[in-house]
């Protein structure tokens, strides 16, 4: 339980960090990947070897959001993004395909597109801690209990 406990507050901090920054930086970005992505190498991040630390130390900061939610939560697709009163809305979905009314999106809002797409990432992977339904691909089927019967009529 501590552990669940660690990560909420290493979430609301993120949030709250990313919630506070005017623009996008190099330093935020290396943040987030070292603290809640398990699948990009930190090691080698952010460096010249990988494709988003090529992206951060060009200033695509944008194409660098998207690469992270790509490479850290395959599952997760962009639903929309939307400019309105001066913020970028970002909606991340496992569900693009279902009505807005029906989906359970995660949505951040921020006046950068990049530090939007990046909060709804850090929301998103909140929401998904705990679930393997982003870490596998084949689901996994239990085995039965007590005795089976084919029911199959072969005649």
């Amino acid at each position: 339980m501590a552990f669940a406990a660690d990560f909420e507050v290493l979430f609301d901090r993120l949030g709250d960090e990313l919630r506070g920054a005017p623009t996008p930086r190099f330093d935020l970005f290396a943040k987030v990947i070292a603290s809640v992505c398990t699948r990009i190498p930190v090691g080698g991040m952010p460096g010249k070897a990988t494709r988003i630390g090529r992206l951060l130390e060009a200033g695509a900061w944008t194409e660098a959001a998207l690469a992270v939610i790509e490479r850290e939560l395959p599952a997760w697709k962009l639903r929309r993004i939307v400019y309105e009163n001066g913020e970028w809305l970002c909606s991340l979905t496992r569900q693009p395909n279902l009505p807005v009314g029906l989906d359970e999106s995660v949505d951040a809002a921020h006046a950068a597109l990049p530090l939007a797409i990046l909060q709804a990432f850090v929301e998103a992977r909140r929401v998904s801690n705990g679930d393997d339904a982003d870490k596998l691909l084949v689901p996994r089927i239990r085995p039965a209990n007590g005795s089976m019967i084919c029911c199959d009529n072969f005649a």
